[in-house]
């Protein structure tokens, strides 16, 4: 299975996923500049790597190919986080995931902080092009 697939850059939308040099990215911006003397239009887009929340920007011309990323998110119950960082997850049909690591920044030291609480989360993991994130967790109810 292909990781994404070919779109016209002028079929993107604002809010809609987008590869920017790359990376998987959602677009927040997008600005179309009028044909010069020399050729199409182009369209700026802005995007936020759905991974790192870095900013891309790429400038392409609106009758150009652009790769359109396959998202996944998917929901896990947290069972624990070990010593090294990996958390243990479960889905509804009951398959263990156990390779994914705690992520480094703010969401991760919420999750941590909202566990030690003793609350039961679920996880929201993200995948796309070969990579995979817990980018969100609520407490399930």
């Amino acid at each position: 299975m292909s990781l994404s697939i070919p779109k016209q850059a002028s079929a993107f939308r604002k809010g809609g996923f987008i590869v920017l040099k790359g990376r998987p990215c959602k677009i927040v911006g997008m600005s179309t500049h009028k044909t010069g003397k020399h050729g199409h239009a182009k369209v700026t887009f802005t995007g936020i790597d759905i991974f790192t929340g870095n900013k891309i920007e790429e400038a392409i011309s609106s009758t150009h190919n652009l790769e359109e990323p396959y998202v996944n998110r998917n929901e896990y119950a947290l069972l624990s986080i070990n010593d090294d960082g990996f958390i243990s997850l479960i889905s509804d049909a009951g398959e263990t995931k156990e390779d994914l690591k705690l992520p480094a920044n703010e969401l991760g030291e919420k999750i941590k902080a909202a566990i030690d609480e003793g609350k039961e989360l679920l996880a929201v993991v993200t995948s796309s092009m070969g990579e995979e994130q817990i980018t969100d967790f609520k407490e399930d109810k």
